[in-house]
């Protein structure tokens, strides 16, 4: 069997996503609508919950890894203080067209975290983003997969489209109960 894990994508799924530029500085974090409670409540439905983010600013030397360590130390403060802790926060800061290349939709974060915690079985688990490439990190695993709509388009198709992870929340409770 195996445990179950959500992997969650962070911009645009967790936080509000900036489609000029980059959260560079824990100020431009900014928690979307219903996220908390939303990762709450979902947390009670899988025995990880794991943020899987590429962020290629780093890469491109338009911010720094301490200032994006600093921004998920503010993401997974204000989720401890509502009583949700993160089991892991996994970050691809290569460029695109590096090698090798952790980004999203290469597998290379999942895999680190199945290194991290081996009970993790990817036929138990759901990845939420709001992009392709996140679908398809999800899909290339076996994964259940979720898309939390919003101004990006999105061709891939998904398990669940969802407005929020609140929405996700009630949409796999329901899905539970069936």
């Amino acid at each position: 069997m195996g445990k179950k894990t959500l992997f969650l994508d962070r911009d645009g799924v967790i936080n509000v996503r900036n489609f000029n530029g980059y959260i560079a500085h824990p100020d431009d974090f900014i928690f979307l609508n219903n996220a908390i409670e939303g990762i709450i409540k979902l947390r009670t439905f899988f025995d990880y919950v794991i943020i899987v983010t590429n962020q290629q600013g780093v890469g491109k030397g338009l911010m720094t890894l301490d200032m994006v360590n600093r921004v998920h130390e503010k993401m997974s403060n204000e989720l401890e203080k509502n009583g949700c802790l993160l089991d892991a926060i996994f970050i691809a800061t290569n460029l695109a067209e590096e090698t090798p290349n952790r980004r999203k939709p290469n597998s290379a974060m999942a895999l680190e975290a199945q290194q991290l915690f081996p009970e993790i079985n990817f036929s138990e688990a759901l990845m939420v983003g709001d992009t392709d490439t996140d679908i398809l990190f999800g899909k290339n695993l076996g994964m259940k997969t979720a898309c939390v709509s919003s101004k990006e388009i999105v061709t891939q198709k998904s398990d669940y489209v969802v407005t929020d992870l609140l929405e996700l929340y009630y949409t796999v409770k329901n899905k539970r109960n069936e």
